[in-house]
């Protein structure tokens, strides 16, 4: 019996992995985030599996769930947001599962900061403007800040900040920000990535608190940085006729000749 947590992508059901889906198909229980996991994702569950939704479950609610599969047997799908790797609560769900000895998998999955920039139809670090990008958010009641990372220590940096979980206290988002930025920075709210009901609204710092007009959803992302919706930045050498790699020497005297 294995316990697979599976980041079940931004919305958009195809946007679930391959292994995702065949490891959801071979799991007779299916615990599921149901606020933010869409429901045709479940349809890829097998006939008669039992399906539940943890929204309301607290953490031990959950690992009991899982230690009765674990005692019947059973492998489960356990479905989360996104990818795994950022904001998911699966760390605190793993230690548990390691303490009782009970095995697991990690499968990854579409982050909401790269279906937010798919939307935008934007590469985030573009040459000579930014090599970076810093997934935060702001302060909420499930998880403080540590002190040292705040959004004007980012800002500072010029990267590019995707900020989620937040678009509810823009207010003091922007108070943060503008100093580093400016306020003609660019900048863009995505609404639920991914889903049917997708929004999108683009301003720059000094204009998005009225661009956005009191829709304060907290399932958004705000991408800000000087990145998003210009045409002015350096060409990357990677494609650039002169440029000797592995794969396209050139010159008299490659650095890699071919062959090599």
């Amino acid at each position: 019996m294995t316990v697979h947590f599976i980041g079940a992508g931004p919305g958009a059901p195809d946007l679930l992995t391959l292994r995702g889906r065949d490891l959801i198909a071979a799991s007779p229980v299916c615990l599921y985030a149901g606020s933010l996991v869409p429901q045709a994702v479940l349809a890829h569950c097998p006939p008669g599996a039992r399906i539940i939704n943890t929204a309301s479950l607290s953490l031990n609610d959950i690992i009991a769930e899982i230690a009765d599969a674990h005692d019947a047997g059973q492998d489960v799908a356990r479905l989360h947001s996104g990818d795994l790797s950022v904001w998911s609560a699966m760390g605190e769900q793993l230690r548990r599962l390691r303490a009782l000895q009970i095995p697991y998998t990690v499968t990854p999955g579409v982050p909401a900061f790269a279906a937010a920039a798919a939307t935008l139809g934007a590469e985030l670090t573009l040459p000579g403007l930014a090599q970076s990008v810093v997934l935060t958010r702001t302060s909420g009641r499930a998880s403080a800040m540590p002190a040292g990372e705040t959004l004007a220590a980012f800002a500072a940096t010029g990267a590019v900040l995707a900020i989620h979980l937040s678009v509810h206290v823009l207010d003091r988002v922007l108070a943060e920000l503008t100093p580093h930025y400016g306020s003609d920075c660019p900048v863009a709210v995505v609404w639920r990535a991914s889903w049917p009901d997708e929004r999108v609204a683009r301003a720059t710092l000094g204009t998005l608190d009225a661009a956005i007009a009191g829709q304060m959803e907290r399932t958004a992302i705000i991408l800000v940085g000087r990145t998003l919706g210009t045409e002015t930045f350096e060409t990357s050498r990677l494609y650039a006729a002169d440029y000797d790699r592995r794969f396209r020497p050139t010159g008299t005297s490659p650095r890699f000749p071919e062959g090599v």
